[in-house]
């Protein structure tokens, strides 16, 4: 079991949620669902016996799901990168998980995969979904950090924040901007990669993150 694991709120879609993961992904499962009781009711005022939180599985990454109300919403900062070794898992993956969901980087090929796409689900969470080509798949589902707007030159100091709080911590292939492509200024980290208790993360930044085909940019505190 791993040590760090995605913990996603919802409002009230938790099991919904983890029922339609799990009924994408191969190699997954729904896990164990807690449900809340009387106490605290004055506090979280959900009925008793209604789901509190579903823990689900999807190719050997574990995820937790909370129903803890609408105080919350996902956005693109935070998303889930899938490692795919086919173009026609990328084409199901994508068909999958953009139903009723909305593009942000329409599904096509790019300088760094042949297929890439990314979407937000119909709850609001984002998946990046790739075909590997001859690169080696190291982790099927990577969570994967944006940095962008006011966060945009903050990348390496976070890596190193992470690295000096976990024991287990490695920092590594990292990309940076060049001269011609800076972001912020030369040398900004562009990718990176690390591991935090044997789970790898992936992060990338930019100034400002414009969505295709729209050209409304999302821009985060």
């Amino acid at each position: 079991m791993r040590k760090i694991n995605p913990f996603l709120w919802f409002d009230n879609q938790a099991e919904e949620a983890a029922k339609f993961y799990t009924s994408i992904f191969k190699n997954s499962k729904v896990g164990k669902i807690t449900r809340y009781g009387k106490e605290g009711y004055e506090i979280h005022k959900r009925p008793p016996g209604s789901v509190m939180t579903a823990e689900f599985e999807i190719e050997g990454q574990q995820f937790i799901t909370l129903n803890g109300g609408p105080l919350f919403k996902f956005n693109p900062s935070v998303s889930f990168l899938v490692a795919c070794n086919t173009k026609e898992e990328v084409d199901a993956l994508w068909k999958k998980l953009s139903e009723v969901g909305t593009a942000l980087m329409k599904l096509g090929e790019y300088p760094f995969s042949e297929k890439y796409g990314w979407m937000q689900d119909k709850y609001g969470l984002s998946w990046q979904v790739m075909f590997l080509g001859d690169r080696k798949m190291k982790q099927k589902i990577t969570p994967t950090l944006m940095f962008v707007g006011e966060q945009c030159g903050k990348a390496e100091v976070a890596i190193n924040f992470y690295k000096s709080v976990f024991n287990n911590a490695e920092i590594g292939d990292i990309l940076s901007y060049g001269k011609d492509e800076r972001p912020d200024k030369e040398g900004t980290i562009k990718h990176a990669a690390f591991t935090l208790e044997g789970q790898g993360f992936a992060l990338w930044t930019a100034r400002v993150f414009t969505t295709l085909p729209s050209t409304k940019p999302f821009r985060f505190p």
